[in-house]
């Protein structure tokens, strides 16, 4: 643990090579996130007193290549960005943690009693509680802590702030109080089982992962219980392109029967083929039973089988490629998973607001500006929210003027993959 004077000293006004390798080069981003430290530090003194505390960060993750495959046990590529969420944590030497979060209440947690609490269902309060729930029932330690987070991953961004928290927790007890035994998937199947199990929502494992690991990662999830994490070597920065991440708007309030239908329809596929998912069958199997089962799935149902069938095979060619330092033909096929998500698995628009296309009209600008340049595609769960495209630095200006021209300035995040995951900020 560090005392308040060695973490400003180190931190240096953004001038030292842990805040480089987070948050890239430029100058204005390492000064902003040097100010975002110091601050964050001052915070937790007016909260909690002065203590002997260390820094800890977890980032977002971009999906890059699996749309819809993982529920139906396919394969995924992704990858954890620049923004992150920062705490400042120490140990308070009671059974209970503190944790205040900019914008939000502040919240406790009392150690004594790791069972779900009902009114604490869709809290924070409930996701620390099941991430220690689990804790202990895997044999690790517990304890309690202090801390004050900077949420720096936008809630609703597309690039899993909800995630990034949960592991950023189950990083803050992995340094504290286990000396960094727990490993990242052991801390990314945590913070699922607590989503799943206190906080109420039923989750894969992707975003926990990326989040997690850090750097570009492929999972395989044909089976679940045991997903297969691969790091894939790949220096994204050293291509001089530019991840954007671009927020179209749109409500996703009415949009739960929208989601629910995507693996609902790729199972009842499945279902006709005497399979519980899509992993379990072929592509082939799929188009010889068509004639039989068009009249009882329908014919969304199947284009989206078709849609998985791709996608899930295409997530082993863009690794290959990548591998191979390929990036012209990784970029290729990252446009192919987009139009496949466009044109097969349907989940671009709602189809009860046909007049409402923000999702579509940004794609339609990304190809307009980067075909034959670059590459662009649905990010997430799709209907509404964001969109991913490549970007080379040549038509990075255009490209964010034009896409910010029609959904505001601030819209397009500009991003990168970064290496390091969830743990403690080596200053």
């Amino acid at each position: 643990m560090a005392t308040y004077e060695k973490l400003i000293a180190k931190i240096n006004k953004g001038n030292n090579n842990a805040f480089r390798e987070l948050y890239g080069t430029d100058a204005t981003a390492l000064k902003a996130n040097a100010k975002r430290y110091t601050d964050l530090l001052k915070t937790f003194e007016k909260k909690f007193g002065k203590k002997d505390v260390e820094f800890y960060t977890s980032p977002g993750r971009t999906e890059i290549g699996g749309n819809h495959t993982d529920h139906n046990w396919g394969r995924v590529l992704a990858g954890a960005v620049n923004l992150d969420n920062v705490a400042v944590a120490g140990r308070n030497n009671t059974n209970t943690i503190r944790i205040f979060s900019e914008g939000y209440p502040q919240f406790k947690v009392d150690l004594s009693s790791l069972k779900p609490v009902k009114n604490e269902k869709y809290t924070s309060a409930a996701l620390v509680r099941g991430i220690c729930s689990r804790f202990k029932e895997q044999g690790f330690l517990i304890g309690g802590f202090d801390a004050c987070i900077d949420g720096g991953v936008p809630k609703g961004s597309g690039l899993s702030s909800s995630a990034s928290f949960e592991v950023l927790i189950g990083g803050i007890l992995n340094d504290l109080f286990n000396k960094g035994k727990v490993s990242p998937i052991q801390n990314a199947l945590i913070g699922q089982y607590s989503e799943n199990n206190y906080f109420g929502k039923p989750c894969g494992l992707m975003d926990q992962t990326a989040c997690a690991m850090g750097g570009l990662i492929t999972i395989d999830f044909k089976d679940p219980s045991k997903p297969v994490v691969k790091k894939v070597n790949f220096d994204f920065v050293a291509t001089g392109f530019s991840l954007v991440i671009t927020d179209t708007g749109g409500n996703h309030a009415d949009l739960n029967d929208e989601y629910a239908s995507l693996p609902s329809d790729m199972k009842a596929v499945a279902a006709q083929l005497k399979a519980k998912v899509l992993r379990q069958v072929t592509l082939d199997q799929v188009l010889q039973s068509i004639p039989k089962i068009r009249s009882k799935v329908g014919d969304r149902a199947i284009l989206r089988a078709i849609h998985f069938q791709g996608d899930n095979q295409r997530v082993v060619e863009q690794v290959g490629a990548l591998e191979k330092k390929n990036f012209k033909s990784f970029l290729k096929m990252v446009v192919d998973s987009g139009f496949s998500s466009y044109m097969y698995n349907q989940n671009i628009f709602p189809v009860n607001n046909v007049k409402e296309q923000g999702v579509s009209l940004a794609l339609a600008l990304s190809e307009l500006i980067l075909k034959g340049e670059g590459a662009w595609r649905v990010h997430g769960g799709g209907f509404a929210g964001t969109i991913q495209a490549f970007v080379p630095k040549k038509l990075l200006k255009k490209y964010v003027s034009t896409l910010e021209h029609v959904y505001g300035k601030g819209a397009c995040r500009i991003l990168f993959i970064r290496h390091q995951g969830t743990g403690k900020v080596k200053l």
